[in-house]
Order: C-alpha cells, then structure tokens, then sequence
C-alpha cells in the first residue's frame, strides 16, 4: 500500500477519497490487469465502472455534472492506479482532454460532452502524433480545410492512447498550412463520422493492456461547430495545457517507482542466497537505501510541483524539471528493482516485470526526456 503520513499536500478528505479509490480499485481493477494485458484494451464496463464511482473528471465544474474538485484528486487517483500497475488511461481523460474541452469548448460542447466523459459513457482520445512529427507539433500535416459551415479533414495520426476505445477524438490540424504554429487548430471528430477509421491496436514493449492506435481521416466532414475555442488558436492551447499534462506524468511516475522500490524490498527480505536473505547482503541495502533516499527527495518535490500548480504558479519549465526528473527516478528505480529480483525479475509472473516495461515509455510521451532538458535550459 501506497505510504502517505509524511505528505504534505494532502488532508483529511483527500486521504478519505484515496481509502475509496483503493477499495474501487481492488474490486474492480486489479483482478482484470491479466486479462487486460493479453486482450490489449480495457473493457468499457470498467470506463463506466470509474465513471459511476466518480474517478473520472473530478476537477470539471458542478455546471457540467463534476464535482468541482481540484487537481489534488486527479493525483490520489493517478498515484493509485499507477501504484496498482494500471495499463488504464483514466488519467488521460481526466487530467488532460477534458480540460480542453471545459477551457475552450462551447457551452454546447461542454454540455455535450463533459457529463458523458464524467460518467464513462464517452472515452475520449487527442490526436496530436503523426508518423513524422512527434514532440515538434508544428510539423503536423493533418489538414482541416473549411468549406462553408463544415471543415474538411484529411491525415493520419500515430501512437493514440484510447485510439481503440475513443468515441470522441480532439484532432490536432492545420487550417492554415502556411502560417506555421498560428495555422494549427484542435477540432472535435466523432468516432461515428464516416471518413473516420482506426488503424491497428499497436504493438508496443509494455503498457500493453491500454489501447494505443493508428487513425485516420479520409475527406471526413465536420460541421465548423466542432471548432475547439478559436481557428488558429489550438498551439497556443496545447502548450498552456503542458504543465499539468507533465505534472500528471510526473505523478505517475513516482508512484509507480515506489511500487518497483516496494517489490524489490518485499522480494530480497524473502529470498535467500547463500545461507542469508538477499537483502542481508551490503550491496542491497546499500542499493536500496540510495534509491531511499532519491525517493524521499522525489516525494517532497512532487508536493512542492502540486503547490505551485493549485496556485496557479507552475510554470513550463517546472513542470518540464518534474517530468524529467520524476520519469528518470522512475527507471532508475524500477531497472534497479529488476536487477536485485535477479532471473526472477525477468519472469512476467513477477510484478516487476511489468512494471519495468511499462516504465520506458514514459521518458517518451509527453515530450521527450531530451526534450524536457531543452525547455528547462531556455529558462536558465
């Protein structure tokens, strides 16, 4: 169980809500992570599960149907789920589309669309890769032509969380291919449009139980009333979106480190080598307490990233540092994990396993490590 006592970002009610988090994840979640993982998807009777026991979009306004809570309870929610090894993509849904969507949606898109999002009935998915552009969004090639009162899509995107399971796709096009980032809009798609088609559930090293896809738009005809916020505007908000985006992943991060930290601990105290406890030997404890002590680091600096963000005050190159640091840390310690499980850390019966797969993706996705320096240093 995930240890909490010494945080400093959390109260009473908070610590009520994870207990039932935890209790809802037990029932619901954990028994299905192996079948998940084979079938390579979660079942929609688990989105509307969350959705019915108000884990989906906390922080959406009481207007649209939420709770109005603050981004605190997406990270109880974060930190558990990737504590119990979730394949899931809740927090995709929660801590990023559906901001945009209340941020610069329409008061018909919201009323739309946020309640069926808060209640599992809608996944939704935001299509910003292509096969050539990835962290340098201002290469997309996907276009958004307008004619009359519609707009014309054409493109194809790569590497989509909840591509399989979306109902609702924010699509990152340019209606302007020749005004660079000011040419770039986000525009709703529905699944259902024709024109509209998935490619394949995509092979990847881990994660594997969450659905990440190809998509593809063929002349697909949206009435121009599926506009996210202002035409031209949609770089702009992609990027004031990024620092609790790269919160979001930093949260993550941690608590899944503490999860591989947590394994390694249990797994040495209760294997035996030559006549002691693996852990009895100076190389694991030493290796362990270094990974101690970055972890007690990694903890308080997450508080003090979440303090900044509820205060309006986090900035890009913040929550860049908190990517950065806290996806390194996670490999870091789950490699180290592995390592001290020995051969039996290679086996995908042990939980490690998974969890050290699943970790290398996320010094990746959401911009790259390499790319997370770069903003930092443009801020020195």
């Amino acid at each position: 169980m995930l240890a909490t006592d010494s945080r400093t970002i959390y109260d009473v009610d908070l610590e009520i809500f994870r207990d039932q988090v935890r209790k809802f994840l037990d029932r619901a979640h954990t028994p299905n992570l192996d079948r998940w993982e084979q079938e390579g998807i979660v079942d929609r009777e688990f989105w509307r599960a969350a959705g019915e026991a108000g884990l989906l979009c906390p922080t959406v306004a009481e207007a649209y149907g939420g709770l109005g809570l603050d981004f605190r309870y997406n990270a109880v929610i974060d930190e558990e789920l990737y504590y119990a090894g979730s394949p899931t993509h809740l927090c995709l849904q929660s801590d990023i589309i559906v901001d945009y969507i209340e941020r610069y949606g329409s008061e018909d898109q919201k009323h739309k669309w946020l309640p069926r999002m808060i209640s599992g009935e809608t996944v939704a998915a935001i299509a910003m890769t292509e096969p050539g552009a990835g962290s340098d969004l201002q290469g997309v090639r996907t276009t958004a032509r307008r004619e009359g009162g519609n707009y014309i899509i054409n493109g194809a995107k790569t590497y989509i969380s909840n591509g399989q399971n979306a109902d609702l796709v924010i699509v990152v096009a340019k209606t302007d291919p020749d005004a660079g980032s000011r040419g770039i809009s986000l525009i709703l798609v529905e699944a259902t449009r024709e024109g509209f088609t998935r490619g394949r559930n995509l092979d990847k090293i881990g994660q594997n139980g969450a659905d990440t896809s190809e998509l593809f738009f063929q002349d697909l005809c949206v009435p121009a009333a599926n506009l996210l916020g202002e035409e031209g505007k949609g770089f702009g908000y992609l990027m004031a979106q990024l620092p609790q985006e790269r919160l979001s992943i930093a949260v993550m991060a941690q608590a899944s480190a503490q999860r591989a930290f947590d394994e390694a601990v249990k797994f040495t105290k209760e294997r035996k080598a030559f006549g002691q406890t693996v852990f009895d030997f100076q190389n694991t404890r030493f290796t362990l307490a270094g990974l101690k002590a970055k972890m007690q680091a990694g903890w308080a600096h997450l508080d003090w990233a979440m303090a900044r963000h509820l205060q309006g005050k986090l900035t890009a190159a913040e929550a860049s540092a908190a990517k950065l640091f806290h996806t390194e840390l996670q490999w870091e310690v789950c490699d180290a994990a592995l390592q001290l499980h020995g051969g039996a850390g290679y086996m995908n019966e042990y939980p490690i396993a998974r969890l050290w797969r699943d970790a290398r993706v996320q010094r990746i996705y959401g911009g790259t490590s390499e790319i997370m320096k770069e903003v930092v240093a443009r801020s020195i």
